[in-house]
């Protein structure tokens, strides 16, 4: 119950652009996820019917089996990194979002400026800090995508590598 006020207060000191961010972040997530889940589940099963596959086959050696090797590793290449473009686009929006919400939590401080003078320091001081809430949100959630953003690929990266070897002209 207290994270629940928690998190309300958070968006309502925020502003309207929490929500955007807090989209952005829920998509970032799923997609992280789903990545997570399609290596560790998904891709295994697709590897050993590949490398059945390939074993199968009678010819390893010639011109044609070349290509539809460099075919099945440039194929599986897509599925690993499905999704990875996208992941990094949220990454650099959520930085973009906090600063427009930095932006219209300014806006507001010059409006109390304006109708209040700079007298009314505590006006500004809570306009201030309401703008710097959306930076902060933004900053966290690309920052922490970063890093999954970054294992994804060098996982992506492995499994490629481990297939296209066990996938061998012989």
């Amino acid at each position: 119950m207290y994270l629940i006020n928690d998190v309300q207060a958070f968006i309502e000191q925020g502003g309207s652009v929490i929500w955007p961010i807090f989209f952005t972040c829920l998509l970032l997530w799923t997609f992280i996820i789903e990545r997570f889940w399609f290596y560790r589940l998904s891709f295994p099963r697709i590897a050993a019917k590949v490398i059945r596959d390939w074993q199968a086959r009678k010819d390893h050696q010639s011109w044609c089996a070349y290509k539809i090797r460099e075919a099945t590793i440039s194929e599986i290449n897509l599925q690993l990194n499905s999704k990875l473009t996208a992941i990094q686009t949220l990454i650099v929006i959520c930085p973009m979002l906090g600063l427009l919400g930095t932006v219209t939590g300014m806006v507001g401080v010059f409006e109390v400026i304006s109708i209040n003078g700079t007298s009314d320091a505590q006006s500004m001081a809570q306009g201030v800090y309401r703008a710097t809430i959306p930076t902060m949100a933004g900053l966290v959630v690309a920052l922490s995508g970063y890093y999954f953003s970054a294992r994804l690929k060098q996982i992506a990266n492995n499994e490629a590598n481990k297939l296209a070897d066990r996938l061998m002209l012989l």
